[in-house]
């Protein structure tokens, strides 16, 4: 089987190396790919967003399945143009893609079919949504409608801080399109769980639960960045919780979009908070997160082709969905000064005795060097028994890849630790 992979970061550097693990797969395409993916995918430059030329790829190379990674293509309708052509495809279609390419669309989807959310109120007017912040809780969250690259939402701890994220949303154009309409919403409090499923709009199969760090710096301060690291399991989601979310949340979700017309194949990530009220949606990614695939993938024990193939055909309650007992840490490596301004062209260095998977997100090849190109560079993965150990081993392997400039958060999965210390 030939698969062509959109996309070109670490998320699909992950999804590459574990769909290369199974037998029925010959071929792998990157679409654009990157420096490092080229170890494990042929890549093609051909940008994610560019439908037309991905279409005509897969025609052309005779492309058996195509997996649309990104959000950007899935929500442009990346899907509907391979499928118009006979290709199927593991990822939802654009009128199901809208959960995510839309939050207010989301937001009133959970209100319409009485799925657990934070309370909001929607704006298209900028002077009605600073009217409305006179008055409004403090603190509270501020959301461009659109997508934003994942960094579209402002939690603001003060009215000022509030009335700063309108403006720059709605008058400033911080992110373009995707702020001329924005949510404002309740701030939860709670533990965050990131969830990833795999669904083919019948039955809805949850992966293992992560936890993401966000903070650039260590003891979670500094700037929202797109994640510094992950873990998984997540401690705080117990059976007792995962059993709640599904009734509650999960499948009432892929029966709302059913309900819309608007059937959900792919991976459905459900961003939640536990709050003192119970477990709530944050937010819906219509694809796999990133950094949360980096753990969660390589404690899949299954075939992800068969899996992914099972999404697109409709029989996912058949095929087999197994994930490990063990656990797994992800240390981000990133280029000093990310999310702002930083270097790169800086080549990075392997050591052979690395015992840790090393995913790409941002290097390319020159002159047969891999170089550092992009804010988050790499992603070192290590996996184990417990959680503690897959920690250890993360950093441990983290010492044996080097580049200049090179910075990584100390702390991941120590607030995870402490968690599972509390509840054993």
């Amino acid at each position: 089987m030939k698969i062509m992979v959109v996309g070109g970061g670490g998320r699909e550097h992950a999804i590459i190396k574990k769909l290369s693990q199974s037998p029925k797969v010959d071929k792998i395409y990157a679409l654009p790919g990157n420096g490092g993916i080229a170890a494990d995918a042929e890549c093609v430059a051909i940008g994610a967003k560019d439908i037309d030329a991905i279409t005509a790829f897969a025609v052309e190379n005779k492309i058996d399945f195509a997996v649309v990674a990104p959000d950007d293509p899935l929500v442009l309708g990346a899907v509907d143009a391979l499928e118009e052509k006979g290709i199927p495809c593991f990822g939802p279609r654009k009128n199901a893609a809208i959960i995510e390419g839309s939050k207010i669309f989301s937001k009133n989807l959970m209100k319409k079919y009485g799925i657990p959310t934070a309370s909001y109120e929607v704006f298209t007017e900028m002077d009605a949504a600073l009217e409305y912040l006179k008055s409004a809780p403090i603190p509270t969250v501020i959301k461009a409608d659109g997508l934003a690259l994942g960094k579209g939402v402002v939690i603001a701890m003060t009215r000022d801080e509030a009335i700063d994220a309108v403006r720059s949303m709605m008058e400033d154009k911080m992110f373009g399109d995707s702020g001329s309409r924005i949510v404002i919403e309740e701030f939860l409090t709670g533990p965050e769980v990131s969830v990833l499923s795999f669904t083919d709009g019948k039955v809805v199969i949850p992966m293992v639960s992560s936890m993401d760090h966000k903070r650039a710096k260590d003891n979670d301060e500094g700037l929202n960045t797109g994640g510094m690291g992950t873990i998984a399991p997540n401690p705080y989601y117990t059976a007792e919780v995962a059993e709640r979310c599904m009734k509650e949340i999960f499948i009432p979700t892929i029966d709302a979009m059913n309900a819309e017309g608007r059937t959900f194949r792919g991976c459905l990530y459900f961003g939640l908070m536990l709050t003192p009220n119970g477990p709530k949606v944050i937010e819906y990614n219509c694809r796999f997160g990133d950094p949360e695939t980096q753990v969660v993938l390589p404690l899949l024990e299954s075939d992800l082709f068969d899996i992914m193939r099972a999404c697109a055909d409709g029989t996912l309650a058949q095929t087999e969905v197994k994930f490990s007992d063990g656990a797994a840490c992800c240390v981000i490596m990133a280029s000093d000064g990310y999310p702002q301004k930083y270097a790169s062209g800086f080549e990075i260095s392997v050591a052979r005795d690395c015992e840790a998977e090393v995913y790409v997100a941002g290097a390319k090849l020159s002159d047969g060097k891999l170089l550092s190109a992009g804010g988050r560079v790499l992603g070192v993965t290590a996996t184990a028994d417990t959680l503690s150990a897959a920690i250890d081993k993360a950093y441990e392997n983290v010492k044996k890849v080097s580049f200049e400039n090179a910075y990584y958060r100390h702390d991941i999965g120590k607030k995870a630790l402490a968690a599972f210390s509390e509840n054993n």
